[in-house]
């Protein structure tokens, strides 16, 4: 009875320390078309991570001076005074103005084909504070932007 009882232990022992630990995804990915259109609405970051990545990609076929996407991720509330500036920095910033303390990170200006991605410190990031990523190419952010919240 104890040869037993110690097999179910050390079976039950090797079990539980090889079942895969969940850790945190701490990058997305992200694709913006040649339809304006993000194919994601909303992404999580676990507060859990240190750093989040965003891999952006455009799968269509149109340059970059004609519809071209970026990501920008602002507070919700900053994210017309970014746009509005952004447009006024031009394509040769990304249509992000310099040094612009609203904008938390944001990829560069890609065309179909291409694909870029930003790095960021998830301290920058606060609990229950309203996030929106968007593209900032002139026009696109009305209908190209989606949520990013901070969760466990």
């Amino acid at each position: 009875m104890y040869m037993v009882f110690k097999k179910l232990c050390v079976a039950a022992i090797l079990a539980v320390a090889s079942t895969p630990v969940l850790a945190a995804e701490c990058s997305v990915d992200i694709a913006g078309n040649d339809q304006m259109q993000f194919d994601k609405k909303e992404i999580t970051v676990s507060k859990s991570c240190k750093q989040f990545t965003v891999n952006l990609k455009h799968p269509g076929k149109l340059a970059k001076n004609v519809m071209g996407h970026n990501w920008v991720l602002t507070k919700t509330a900053d994210m017309q005074g970014a746009v509005n500036d952004g447009m006024a920095a031009g394509l040769p910033s990304d249509y992000v103005k310099k040094d612009d303390a609203r904008v938390i990170a944001h990829t560069k200006v890609i065309g179909g084909g291409e694909s870029d991605s930003v790095t960021f410190d998830v301290s920058k990031l606060a609990a229950g504070q309203d996030y929106t990523y968007f593209c900032s190419f002139p026009g696109h952010f009305a209908m190209m932007k989606g949520t990013l919240k901070l969760v466990d």
